[in-house]
C-alpha cells in the first residue's frame, strides 16, 4: 500500500484532497500547523490509513519522508490578500518552506512531488489565453512566492522523481474548511446575508475558476499518470474563465431570491487572467465536473441547514491577523521576561 504525505492538508482544498485519497485507498500523513483546528479533519479522525503530524512544513525532517511514495505540497498562506499581511513569512513557508520540502523529499527517495502553485502568477494577461507557456507576469507577493517555489522545485525533477507544478484557477464550493473569501463562496454568501452583492474593481476583470473537488482530483490524476506524461510539466487546472460581474450574474440566477448587484467605485483590479485547460485536458483527460452555479447551490444549502456559517476563521486574512497580533503579543510578553 502506498504513503503519500499531503502538507497544508488541514486546509481548503487539504481537507478535501485527504478525504479523496482515502477513498482510493492510499495511506496518508496529513501534516499541517492546524491553525484553522484539527477539527477541520473531524470525519476522518479514525480512519486506519490517516495518521496526523502536528508540524510547521519548515520543520519537517529527512525521517518525516521514511516510507513515502509521493507528496502532494499545498502548505501555503493562501491568496493574495494574505500573502500582503507578512511578506516575510509568504516566502519563508510559500517559497522557502516548499523548495525545502520538495528538496527533502527527494533526498529521502519519494518518487514524486506535486505542487499546488496558482494561475495568479499570469498576474495581467496581455490578451488572448494564457497557457502554461505564457510568460508570468506575478503582481502579488503570493503571485511571486508561487512562481519562486515552481522555478526551485522543476529542476529537481529526474527519472528518479517525477516533478509536477499544478496552477489552480481561483477555487470555490463546499469544504470542512470552509472559506468565504473566495469570489463565489464570497458572492453566495453576501447573496444570503445581505440580499446584495457588491463589485469592485470594475467587474470586467477575467478569473479563472474551479471547484475545490475537481482541483483535489487533479492531483489524484497527477498521481496515477505515468511519469512520461507528468515529470517535469506544468498544468492549468481549471473548468472555466468568468469575468467578475459574469459570476455576480450566476450567483443571481441560482440563489430562489431576488438578489440585488451593485458595482462599487474603488480602484481598478489590474489581476486579469483569461487561462487555457486544454493541456490538463489533452494530456491527463483530467475534466472538471462541477460549475460556479453547482458551487453556489451546494454553499446556498449548506447555509440554509446551518451545516456552515460566516465563522472567524472562514476569512483567511482576518484570521491571519489575528494569529499574527497573537504572536506578536506573546513575543512582546516574552521579552520583557514575563510568564504567560
Amino acid at each position: 500500500m502506498k504513503t503519500v504525505l499531503v502538507t497544508g492538508a488541514g486546509g481548503y482544498i487539504g481537507c478535501v484532497l485527504v478525504g479523496q485519497l482515502l477513498e482510493d485507498g492510499w495511506e496518508v500523513l496529513a501534516v499541517d500547523r492546524f491553525f484553522f483546528g484539527e477539527e477541520r479533519l473531524q470525519d476522518m479522525r479514525e480512519h486506519p490509513r490517516l495518521r496526523l503530524l502536528v508540524k510547521d512544513v519548515r520543520d519537517l525532517a529527512p525521517a518525516d519522508f521514511v516510507g513515502v511514495d509521493a507528496v502532494c505540497d499545498l502548505a501555503a498562506l493562501s491568496n493574495d490578500p494574505s500573502g500582503d499581511l507578512d511578506p516575510e513569512l509568504t516566502m519563508a513557508i510559500n517559497f522557502t518552506g516548499r523548495a525545502r520540502v520538495a528538496r527533502l523529499a527527494k533526498a529521502a527517495g519519494v518518487r514524486q512531488y506535486v505542487l499546488a502553485s496558482s494561475c495568479s502568477v499570469y498576474g495581467k494577461g496581455s490578451g488572448g489565453q494564457l497557457d502554461e507557456t505564457s510568460t508570468p507576469h506575478p503582481l502579488t507577493v503570493y503571485a511571486k512566492a508561487n512562481l519562486a517555489a515552481e522555478r526551485e522545485v522543476l529542476p529537481l525533477a529526474c527519472e528518479g522523481f517525477n516533478v509536477t507544478v499544478l496552477r489552480q484557477a481561483t477555487v470555490f464550493g463546499l469544504s470542512p474548511r470552509m472559506r468565504f473569501d473566495l469570489i463565489v463562496n464570497l458572492m453566495t454568501l453576501n447573496a444570503v446575508e445581505k440580499g446584495k452583492l457588491f463589485i469592485t474593481g470594475g467587474g470586467k476583470q477575467w478569473r479563472p475558476l474551479v471547484h475545490v473537488a475537481d482541483t483535489a482530483t487533479a492531483f489524484r490524476f497527477v498521481l496515477a499518470a505515468p511519469a512520461s506524461k507528468v515529470n517535469g510539466e506544468v498544468f492549468n487546472i481549471g473548468s472555466l474563465n468568468m469575468q467578475v460581474l459574469n459570476v455576480a450574474y450566476t450567483v443571481r440566477e441560482a440563489i430562489p431570491f431576488s438578489i440585488e448587484i451593485q458595482v462599487v467605485p474603488d480602484d481598478p483590479d489590474k489581476r486579469s487572467y483569461h487561462v487555457s485547460f486544454d493541456k490538463a485536458r489533452r494530456v491527463l483527460g483530467f475534466e472538471t465536473a462541477r460549475r460556479p452555479e453547482d458551487g453556489v447551490r451546494e454553499i446556498y444549502e449548506a447555509l440554509k441547514f446551518g451545516n456552515i456559517a460566516s465563522e472567524p476563521w472562514t476569512f483567511t486574512v482576518g484570521w491571519y491577523r489575528r494569529l499574527l497580533e497573537a504572536k506578536q503579543l506573546v513575543d512582546k510578553v516574552m521579552l520583557n521576561g514575563r510568564l504567560l
